[in-house]
């Protein structure tokens, strides 16, 4: 999706340039916006969009209208008195487990807007959710255009939740990942070629996938038009659904990456007080 230059900010500092912020802004490049407005502030020396300025340090001149976080959440400590002085009109964080409050007492800002982006951001095909408790309804707007380039949005009605849309969004493309690998694995274990079953297992569900969200029903109607009374489909699926088992490995998988960012939270929160 490409929008116009007058929807993209005139300044955006990018701090942290690492997987997630790269692929934001190779999301932001190729929907339009001007390489020329971005500053990325990484000592890494990342590998970045021609036209892109890339420092070791926060420049000495005047705020950018929208300064992006995007470091590990540990190394807030670290870059924080770099920004302190810094107040750009929208600050805006994706980092899992810092919350609002802590962030405004790091970085002043006239605005704090929370992101929880995931990976498939970088080829417009990602989910960013989004909370602000106390932001400007301009800040709001830009920090929605500003992610929408990059696939879906949704804002969430409570911080809280942040954990949980963490877990679930922000950490699932790494499941996902993980669950063609074994896809591609278990049909290599009947007889096919591994590079055979690895790119069957790909196109199975990236086919499933589209089909799903095009659908009008559930997944999990989906599934069981698939599979016949008595057939191969249900004799696998009878494999998942016994006693539960994929829901409940799921559901134990979303509840570790959740607790972890709360105690990312609470991490974060003792350190501000201190």
């Amino acid at each position: 999706m490409m929008l116009p230059t007058a929807q993209w900010p005139e300044s955006l500092w990018l701090v942290g340039c690492g997987n997630m912020g790269g692929a934001m802004l190779r999301g932001w490049i190729a929907a339009g916006m001007a390489a020329e407005a971005v500053t990325v502030i990484d000592p890494g020396a990342p590998v970045v969009p021609s036209g892109v300025r890339v420092l070791d340090t926060p420049p000495g001149e005047a705020a950018p209208e929208v300064l992006v976080l995007a470091v590990k959440p540990q190394l807030l400590d670290a870059v924080a008195p770099s920004l302190a002085a810094v107040r750009p009109a929208l600050l805006l964080s994706i980092l899992a487990g810092v919350e609002e409050e802590t962030l405004a007492t790091r970085i002043p800002a006239e605005s704090v807007v929370r992101a929880m982006p995931n990976l498939p951001v970088a080829i417009g095909k990602g989910v960013t959710a989004l909370h602000a408790a106390t932001a400007t309804p301009a800040a709001r707007t830009t920090a929605e255009a500003l992610v929408t380039p990059l696939g879906a949005v949704e804002w969430i009605s409570g911080e809280a939740l942040f954990d949980a849309v963490t877990a679930l969004s922000g950490c699932g493309p790494g499941f996902v990942f993980r669950f063609i690998d074994a896809l591609a694995q278990a049909g290599a274990a009947l007889g096919l070629p591994a590079d055979q079953a690895a790119r069957l297992a790909l196109a199975t569900v990236e086919g499933s996938a589209a089909m799903a969200a095009g659908a009008g029903e559930e997944p999990a109607v989906l599934a069981d038009r698939v599979a016949s009374p008595g057939g191969s489909t249900r004799e696998g699926l009878n494999v998942l659904d016994r006693d539960g088992a994929l829901n409940a490995l799921l559901a134990a998988t979303l509840a570790a990456s959740r607790d972890r960012n709360a105690e990312l939270a609470a991490i974060a929160r003792t350190a501000a007080s201190s």
